[in-house]
């Protein structure tokens, strides 16, 4: 057989067994246009923003928000751990992991994820971000003051004034006595909010000042004040002359305390208090503040020391020397 006519035979034989390879298993042959596995687009934190949750006496939530910037090709298994740490002592309050799953679009994507922690002091959050299980982004934000987010039952937008044009405690003298001062008190409460305030009664708390005893304690309704208004509460009560007192209001609603003020009344007219502290240490007669009784302080008496001595009239040592020596004689003649 010619040689050339050999050759060509077996490029044939070879396009022939190729194209039956192609038909038979397909992917033999490579795609000229595949440029192999697709990497995946890159992820990033864009930003995380927190806001104030829902709170009780004792927790409260944080609302998390994160953004994720994305670009070009899909991603998978992307997810968010988010932690909170206790600012003060840096331990690790609570944490929790959110799937993400497959992001496939150019631009933004927002997570919200919810942490609920103990009311009371800061915390650090902590937002990491995942791909396939590797750390690829990372950032952390701070809170602090969270025992500011209030739970619903102590919310409210009556509180007492703040302004020396209008102190929110005042009093002025009804009677004096002998022994015994009234007093007309007066509570100034103004409501900020858009609806009527309901419900709200006044405490009022009278305190012996230096010893802090409580002198007075009486409660009046405060009744309804309408939105955008300034009322005034008032009570009377009696407390013994002579001594100076702090007047402590607290707002009521349903039994609980949404507010406190404090103001100050000096009855004794050689010395002053004021809302912040006390100046001077008063004698304090504890029978003014006593409930029914005489109130008599026990009978204080003062005894002179005394001193007492003895002495033996005679010669003293000598004497007894000479009794000795005749106790001897006599014991020996009986012996004898």
């Amino acid at each position: 057989m010619d040689r050339n006519a050999l050759l060509a035979s077996g490029a044939v034989g070879v396009v022939v067994i190729a194209l039956a390879a192609a038909i038979v298993v397909p992917g033999v042959l490579a795609d000229p246009t595949d440029e192999g596995p697709v990497r995946p687009g890159p992820v990033d934190v864009a930003d995380v923003s927190i806001a104030a949750g829902p709170a009780t006496g004792e927790t409260a939530t944080l609302e998390i928000e994160t953004r994720i910037d994305h670009r070009r090709n899909p991603t998978q298994n992307v997810s968010v751990l988010v932690r909170a740490v206790d600012a003060e002592s840096g331990l690790l309050t609570t944490t929790k992991q959110v799937d993400v799953g497959t992001i496939s679009r150019d631009g933004e994507k927002t997570v919200s994820t919810n942490l609920t922690v103990p009311r009371e002091g800061g915390y650090d959050i902590e937002v990491i971000l995942y791909r396939n299980a590797e750390r690829v982004d990372e950032a952390r934000k701070s809170v602090r003051g969270v025992s500011a987010i209030k739970p619903p039952y102590l919310q409210s937008t009556t509180s007492f004034t703040d302004s020396e044009a209008l102190p929110p405690v005042s009093f002025s003298i009804a009677d004096a006595g002998e022994d015994q001062t009234t007093l007309d008190l007066s509570a100034t409460l103004a409501n900020t909010g858009d609806d009527p305030a309901e419900d709200l009664s006044v405490m009022f708390v009278l305190r012996q000042a230096e010893s802090n005893i409580v002198a007075s304690r009486t409660t009046v309704d405060a009744g309804a004040i309408r939105a955008g208004r300034t009322e005034t509460v008032s009570a009377t009560t009696t407390v013994p002359n002579d001594y100076n007192y702090y007047i402590d209001a607290v707002l009521l609603r349903d039994g609980v305390v949404i507010d406190t003020a404090r103001g100050a009344a000096n009855l004794n007219p050689t010395r002053t208090i004021s809302v912040n502290q006390t100046t001077e240490e008063v004698e304090l007669r504890v029978e003014d503040f006593e409930n029914g009784g005489d109130g008599g302080a026990p009978d204080e008496r003062e005894y002179a020391a005394t001193e007492t001595e003895s002495a033996a009239p005679g010669f003293g040592a000598v004497v007894a020397l000479v009794a000795l020596l005749a106790s001897a004689l006599i014991a020996r003649r009986r012996s004898q």
